[in-house]
């Protein structure tokens, strides 16, 4: 028996064909989209645009499952009629708007050249201002609400990204019978659902992100609705009144699909769930294990069983449960830059390729911690995670005449182990346990170089997850589940997911170093974001070179 996991990510869409009894890979394929740049259509007159074609979607999805069957119909044991099922992740919250049909309006002829038609990408950030009002309502009148979501509502979610299409694009959400998330539309259309009421929602992207809760009867009530505009209240009667984990299907393979995509008629889809969810479970998530998914940003990942009620955490993006494994509660956290940071400096910047990533990591390398003198804050597109706050900004301090390009590469690898390291201390703050990091993504298998910052910087042991794709692994692991190769999610984590050899290690002399360093990071981080409004940062450029004289001592 094998499974398809199709993971849908910022910039490309992958297929995972596994064995269900081992994990084993047999075809991959990766298609980018082929609009906008990268795949994000932009506008120059506003950063914080980030949109997606949903034609680009569905054109990903056949191509890359194309390829993928290509490579595995090539191993002789392999048979297509063997496909027992298919799971679906994506970025989030990416929701984008539906007639009564459920097509997707940037694909009709009369939408398809407005942005505001098309998916709103997890990155776009033109909600900020819509975030902050929902954060303040959900205060005053349904603390509840907030509370279960780390306190601050997010420009990256839901309500805040539908909202402000009310506000810059009435005609839009007045033709759109319905909202998706792109995590739920893709098993809709797989499924062949052609009513958006029909579509079977799941609860990862519906309680981290639409505020839904059993609690409160689901989505959050109409009267709460009706404070952000009477027509979002009018919305919510054409969205879902239930969500669902990973052990419900979302259907099955229509027979339209099954001939687009050369596979078997009938197999189970499972449930939609965000890509670090997923991954979550690609890396074999238990109790105990903190999953860094580590790609353009960072999605960090713990579960809690549903018998220890773990309480709110502030700050975080959310304890929903049954958001990961069915069972417990997910927590979920993270960093809205990374990789994107690392790609901003060397081809942005620096005008540089690929080939000047691997030059300046080799350069940074040589670098003891605190040699470069230098200290950055990871927030050049926003802070996630503690301070929910998308209008914060990068920094970098420190420099002088002789920095250098690897230097201040180095400095930006190190600010996102600090925002890394906030995170983790808050969880523990609160009682999740975090007794492993396993890693997963192409950082993570290719740069050593910032996994051993990492571990320095965090204390903890980093491992490496065995596939290098988990997301769409983990798809691949609910659909064995539904497909009865496993009996349950722990019987095909233990089959199929693994860790690569590489561990690195925290090293005391190093730990010494960031310990003092983060110390500055924490002043930097809790003064520019507004937790220490009467912080006398006076002294830290002098602390820096004091750190920068000791380590090249």
């Amino acid at each position: 028996m094998f499974t398809l996991g199709i993971d849908y990510g910022t910039n490309s869409v992958r297929a995972l064909i596994v064995r269900a009894s081992d994990g084993k890979e047999y075809g991959t394929g990766v298609v980018d989209y082929p609009s906008g740049t990268q795949g994000v259509l932009l506008d120059p007159r506003d950063h914080n645009v980030a949109r997606q074609s949903p034609a680009d979607y569905l054109y990903g999805l056949q191509e890359s499952v194309a390829r993928a069957l290509k490579q595995a119909v090539a191993q002789p044991d392999f048979e297509v009629s063997k496909v027992a099922g298919i799971g679906v992740d994506s970025t989030g919250s990416s929701p984008l708007p539906v007639d009564a049909t459920n097509q997707a309006l940037g694909m009709l002829p009369e939408f398809q050249s407005n942005p505001n038609a098309q998916c709103w990408l997890w990155k776009d950030h033109t909600s900020w201002r819509e975030a902050a009002r929902i954060t303040e309502l959900a205060g005053e009148h349904r603390p509840q609400y907030i509370a279960m979501v780390g306190s601050t509502y997010s420009s990256e979610w839901w309500w805040s990204k539908i909202w402000r299409c009310l506000t810059v694009a009435p005609d839009v959400f007045a033709a759109a019978h319905s909202w998706v998330e792109l995590a739920d539309w893709v098993p809709s259309v797989l499924s062949g659902v052609k009513n958006p009421s029909d579509i079977v929602r799941g609860v990862c992207a519906a309680g981290h992100k639409a505020l839904y809760n059993k609690a409160w009867n689901g989505l959050p009530d109409k009267e709460f609705l009706a404070m952000l505009d009477p027509e979002i209240a009018e919305l919510r009667d054409r969205l879902y009144d239930n969500a669902y984990d990973a052990a419900t299907p979302a259907g099955a393979l229509s027979t339209e699909w099954a001939e687009k995509l050369g596979l078997p008629a009938g197999i189970p889809i499972a449930v939609g769930a965000f890509d670090v969810h997923y991954g979550a479970i690609g890396c074999g998530v238990e109790e105990g294990t903190l999953v860094k998914v580590i790609g353009t940003s960072t999605c960090d990942c713990a579960v809690v069983p549903v018998k220890t009620q773990p309480g709110d955490i502030p700050g975080i993006c959310g304890i929903v449960e049954g958001s990961i494994l069915p069972g417990f509660f997910g927590v979920e956290a993270g960093q809205s830059a990374v990789g994107d940071i690392f790609k901003w400096w060397v081809e942005g910047v620096c005008g540089g390729s690929g080939a000047l990533h691997g030059e300046l990591t080799a350069e940074a390398e040589q670098l003891k911690p605190g040699q470069t003198g230098l200290l950055a804050l990871d927030w050049n597109n926003g802070n996630r995670t503690i301070l929910v706050d998308q209008r914060l900004s990068g920094l970098i301090l420190g420099q002088t005449l002789y920095t250098t390009r690897a230097e201040i590469y180095r400095a930006l690898v190190e600010a996102t182990a600090f925002g890394a390291r906030a995170i983790i201390e808050r969880i523990r703050e609160y009682g999740v346990a975090v007794d492993r990091v396993v890693c997963t993504g192409g950082i993570a298998e290719k740069n050593p170089m910032l996994m051993q910052i990492y571990a320095d910087v965090t204390g903890c042991t980093m491992l490496v997850a065995g596939s290098s794709q988990t997301c769409a692994l983990g798809g691949a692991i609910a659909a064995s589940v539904l497909a009865g190769a496993h009996t349950d999610f722990e019987a095909a984590q233990s089959a199929m997911t693994s860790l690569r050899d590489e561990r690195y290690t925290p090293i005391a002399e190093n730990q010494a170093v960031y310990d003092d360093l983060y110390r500055l990071y924490r002043d930097l981080h809790d003064s520019f974001g507004g937790l220490n409004k009467q912080a006398d940062l006076s002294g830290l450029m002098k602390s820096l070179i004091d750190i920068k004289y000791a380590a090249n001592s």
